[in-house]
């Protein structure tokens, strides 16, 4: 019988995770292992590149192992992966030199804020699509360049390798044979051209990298490579790769120009599909590849809110006023509203799009009578609150309305944050009955490379809707709320940036 099964890697922020689906769209199998987050200094995160590998490793025999199947029945491998993040190693040995700096770090805020002053400012947007942040890699690269010795060293050698997670996983898994990526994850490096899809050489000059030292492009679907027996006990290909955001636009089947889908997790990213050319916002959105499938690249829009289950996981770990995220939603419902107080999560700066990396977390309106509740209500109301600045924004460079939002991410499981959603933005929200939307995208784009599904849409006939959350129109305060929101938002931007008194 010939491999029905699909093995997508998801490789995440806070752990790693594996998903196994069969040719129905069911999940059939799942391992997942989390790893420490190191934190340096304040603003700096970094993960270990090998506990990134050794964990991802382990949830991916555990995943097989839950299916009940053997290595011979996966037809495929799919990888997604957290994005930005950046990993450096020695090409003979696969040694990484440095700590992986996370997609949240702000380490290279001064390079970054004294860059967008200067000319080059408008050429980094007009080809890469972005804007100048932290948030990107191309800044980590060159700190690894001007701050680990070894790197330096191995760069003038040609034994440098940089990498986003997936080409890192993929060195590994295909034990060094295979130095890649794909245009999804390299339009996040501040290195790609989005016009031309090669490394720009003038970037690559303007930041320092060398050439030698970045992968090569392969299609989001396509069999790139095989894995290594000891990774699985047999050899399976490797036919598909995204970042997570892309991978989530896929696997919720936005591909019409005009869908969009918000993944709520760590952060919020909302994407939208934008055909076959790329458009520019300037209002502080990213433009971004989303997809290489059979020669054909589609681009899509995206919003990037920096913090949202973060938010929630404070309420827990540093308020501890919950003991697990879906208390937030017990208590939130227990109060009519947040009794005027006002959250911004701004706790690694503000993203999209306002691109403040000095602007800090807030907490305003609290009065004598304010309550954990009230705060608790406050925290999940800040996370529909954020995304509206995005959706405006969104419908502004396309020109074109949001009808509906399909959903992912935990927090999408909190009713609570999407009815508000629904009511701020006038439009329904879809919540499918498959949240591993983001593994599920991953999925198909190996599938689709094996020929498990023939095309998108016998992909389209895998996504079905759980919950919909319509608009109340009763609801009246979204002005008000808006108009509060924005207020507060001014007061948090700039917080941690130096200032004489």
């Amino acid at each position: 019988m010939a491999a029905e099964y699909i093995l997508a890697v998801d490789q995440g922020t806070t752990s790693s995770r594996a998903v196994v689906f069969d040719k129905a769209g069911r999940v059939c199998g799942m391992g997942q292992k989390e790893f420490e987050q190191i934190y340096p200094q304040p603003g700096w995160v970094e993960h270990n590149p090998m506990e990134i590998l050794e964990t991802e490793i382990f949830a991916m025999r555990r995943a097989v192992r839950e299916a009940g199947l053997s290595s011979t029945d996966i037809a495929a491998i799919g990888i997604t992966n957290q994005r930005e993040t950046t990993i450096a190693w020695d090409a003979r040995t696969g040694r990484p030199v440095y700590n992986a700096i996370v997609w949240q770090c702000r380490r290279t805020a001064e390079v970054c804020e004294q860059l967008a002053d200067t000319e080059q400012a408008k050429m980094i947007h007009q080809a890469t699509g972005l804007v100048i942040d932290p948030y990107f890699a191309g800044t980590k690269m060159q700190w690894i360049l001007e701050n680990v010795p070894e790197a330096a060293e191995l760069a003038e050698q040609g034994h440098l390798r940089f990498g986003t997670v997936d080409t890192w996983l993929i060195w590994h898994f295909t034990g060094g044979k295979r130095y890649v990526t794909d245009v999804s994850n390299a339009s996040r490096t501040m290195l790609f051209n989005i016009h031309t899809l090669q490394w720009d050489e003038e970037l690559l000059a303007l930041f320092g990298i060398p050439r030698t030292a970045l992968p090569e492009f392969c299609p989001s679907s396509g069999i790139l490579g095989q894995t290594d027996t000891g990774i699985l006990g047999h050899a399976v290909p490797i036919a598909g790769i995204a970042g997570d955001q892309h991978a989530a636009l896929f696997g919720q089947c936005c591909f019409t120009p005009g869908m969009a889908k918000n993944t709520y997790g760590t952060g919020c990213f909302v994407l939208m599909n934008t055909g076959e050319k790329p458009v520019l916002s300037e209002d502080g959105l990213l433009t971004t590849v989303a997809w290489q499938v059979r020669g054909k690249t589609t681009y899509a829009l995206e919003g990037s809110a920096f913090n949202a289950g973060s938010a929630i996981n404070w309420l827990r770990d540093g308020l501890k006023i919950i003991e697990e995220p879906a208390e937030a939603d017990r208590m939130a419902l227990s109060v009519p509203d947040s009794g005027g107080v006002t959250f911004v999560p701004a706790f690694t700066g503000l993203g999209a799009p306002y691109w403040d990396m000095y602007a800090r977390g807030s907490i305003l309106g609290i009065t004598r009578g304010t309550t954990d509740a009230h705060i608790c209500r406050a925290v999940l109301d800040s996370i529909a609150l954020e995304n509206c600045d995005l959706f405006y924004a969104m419908e502004k460079a396309s020109g074109t309305a949001i009808r509906e939002l399909r959903v992912d991410g935990g927090v999408s499981r909190s009713a609570p944050v999407m009815q508000y959603q629904a009511d701020l933005l006038g439009c329904r929200v879809l919540r499918p009955k498959c949240l591993e939307t983001t593994a599920m995208g991953a999925a198909m784009l190996a599938g689709l490379a094996v020929g498990l599904w023939a095309d998108e849409a016998a992909l389209g006939e895998l996504w079905h809707p759980s919950t919909m959350f319509d608009p109340d129109p009763a609801f009246t305060n979204r002005e008000h709320d808006l108009a509060r929101w924005h207020q507060a938002v001014e007061r948090s931007r700039g917080w941690a940036k130096e200032t004489e008194f």
